[in-house]
């Protein structure tokens, strides 16, 4: 009995630490107000089911979900950019860009220019505004006097052009879902002059239990529920606040089962001494340290590959939009390395977990979720598959928001769905 008693007392003590490490306070911009003429456009909810397979509301029965999708505007499937990864993909919503075009081109990649290696893990260099290109959702309608709130959004804790949403949190995973919810109602409830008409959410929770257990699992199931859960009662808060709320729910990509246990290694033609190979399991970036390295070890990379294939930088699909002539910062490896599905890379000694996102976006176990609802949307409407890049115009569309700067997606792909 003492000593579940202390195990018990040490477990309560590291939940303390964590959340005394992490930062869960609401970060506010002050003397920020909607203009009048912002105060009289509707309100837009998007947000992000991470790794939610196109799928998966049918298959585990998402009733909320379900339902937008019956009364309200969907797709088929969303088609994620390449590669079809959380960060690269999660920006592309909010520019409306492709990774290549807005400078995150993966999770981690190396950056020729400073030298510096980009992690998304790493704070020093996840928050460095000096990353991130294009302009987030969040900017456009800061800049027009239109207030946003972000609550975690990959990205949205750099500052664009030294502007932040009005209301954002630094990104956490102990905040619980009752709690995020009450923040948007309270977000709404807000005066009409600091109430945000722009707000995005983040929900990681099926990612995480189908990289672990793959989609088809109970852990999965258990977690689509909870997000299905959540997604209810957002809609029941912003219903009883009469005001005209929109609600965009999407993903950043799928899932897939691999072979986590016969990985490829780092092929025996790379040498780390002419080459940076930053960690991936679905995609290897080399950057040539002298350019006189890549014929060479191209041509011994082509003769080694078996479970994989190599790209030099101006031979990559086209269709990605990710090769050399589309690489606007200069971020995309001299050469990539794509695995062969169910195979996968694991070049630094960890094993990878047995989901895996970030293959070719064609591959059905990649494609998204796209659901609207809400008194801009049609009813009971559903269109074809679309890629991800048009999401920025129609929310732009709906709020109100012109914009100049040029942008991957059009306006034109999801008029349609408006009414």
């Amino acid at each position: 009995m003492i000593f579940k008693k202390f195990i018990f007392a040490l477990a309560f003590l590291a939940i303390i630490f964590t959340a005394k490490a992490q930062d869960t306070t609401q970060q506010i911009i002050p003397n920020k107000y909607n203009s009048l003429a912002q105060q009289e456009k509707p309100y837009v909810i998007l947000i992000s089911l991470d790794g939610f397979k196109w799928d998966l509301a049918e298959k585990y029965q998402a009733k909320n979900l379900l339902k937008i999708k019956e009364t309200g505007a969907s797709a088929k499937y969303l088609k994620p950019s390449y590669p079809s990864l959380t960060f690269p993909n999660h920006y592309t919503i909010a520019t409306g860009m492709y990774p290549s075009h807005h400078g995150i081109v993966d999770n981690i990649f190396y950056d020729k220019k400073t030298a510096r290696t980009y992690k998304n893990s790493d704070k020093s260099t996840a928050l460095d505004s000096t990353f991130y290109g294009g302009k987030p959702l969040w900017t456009l309608a800061e800049e027009q006097e239109m207030l946003s709130a972000v609550f975690f959004w990959p990205g949205s804790e750099a500052s664009n052009n030294n502007i932040r949403p009005t209301y954002y949190y630094k990104y956490n995973e102990i905040t619980p879902l009752q709690q995020r919810i009450g923040v948007v109602s309270d977000w709404l409830h807000l005066p009409a002059e600091k109430r945000p008409h722009l707000i995005a959410l983040y929900f990681p929770q099926v990612d995480k239990a189908a990289h672990k257990f793959t989609a088809d699992s109970e852990q999965t199931k258990e977690a689509v529920n909870v997000v299905d859960e959540a997604v209810g009662k957002l809609m029941q808060v912003a219903k009883e606040t009469n005001l005209p709320v929109n609600f965009v729910i999407l993903s950043d990509h799928g899932m897939a089962a691999v072979d986590n246990l016969n990985t490829i290694p780092l092929p025996k033609a790379i040498d780390r001494e002419e080459f940076v190979v930053p960690p991936g399991t679905s995609i290897l970036h080399l950057y040539a340290k002298d350019k006189k390295y890549i014929k060479p070890t191209y041509k011994a990379l082509k003769l080694e590959a078996k479970d994989y294939e190599v790209y030099l930088a101006n031979r990559i699909p086209k269709r990605w939009k990710y090769n050399k002539k589309n690489d606007k910062f200069d971020r995309i490896g001299d050469m990539i390395l794509v695995p062969k599905l169910p195979k996968v890379f694991s070049t630094i000694g960890i094993k990878p977990e047995i989901g895996q996102h970030g293959f070719d976006p064609a591959n059905p176990a990649m494609h998204a979720i796209f659901y609207a609802t809400g008194p801009n949307f049609k009813s009971a409407y559903q269109i074809n598959a679309f890629e991800n890049i048009h999401v920025y115009p129609l929310i732009a569309e709906i709020l109100g928001l012109p914009y100049t700067h040029k942008i991957d997606g059009k306006k034109k792909v999801l008029a349609p769905i408006l009414k």
